[in-house]
């Protein structure tokens, strides 16, 4: 198995648009590399992309509980949670990632939108 080549397939699978060739390829790669940040969060995204959310959720919160650094895990984590109904959990991770990058629209964004969900207004 040709990692690297796996990857790059994987990434132009997900770059094209289609998440679900992207994860065939990608779950054998994590599993190979595990500490491997870059490709678990690429199967992330491909999980959230395909609405696989549960998946998405427990790879980037590995992702945070490597690196609670992450903004960018954060706010994908945000989003899966807000996906999946979870306003309050989404909220914290939203809030962080929006505090780490402040100048990004789209952390604003979905952050305002989940303060609104919480909030009822």
């Amino acid at each position: 198995m040709d990692l690297l080549a796996d990857y790059r397939r994987a990434t132009m699978f997900f770059e094209i648009g289609d998440p679900t060739e992207a994860v065939r390829l990608l779950e054998p790669i994590v599993e190979a590399e595990p500490n491997n940040a870059s490709v678990r969060q690429l199967l992330a995204r491909a999980y959230f992309q395909s609405a696989q959310l549960n998946r998405a959720e427990e790879h980037l919160r590995e992702l945070v509980d490597r690196d609670p650094s992450d903004h960018y895990a954060h706010h994908v984590l945000g989003r899966t949670l807000e996906r999946l109904n979870r306003y309050p959990d989404a909220l914290r991770h939203l809030r962080i990632a929006a505090a780490m990058h402040s100048g990004n629209d789209d952390y604003r964004t979905a952050l305002r939108r989940v303060e609104t969900r919480v909030s009822g207004r």
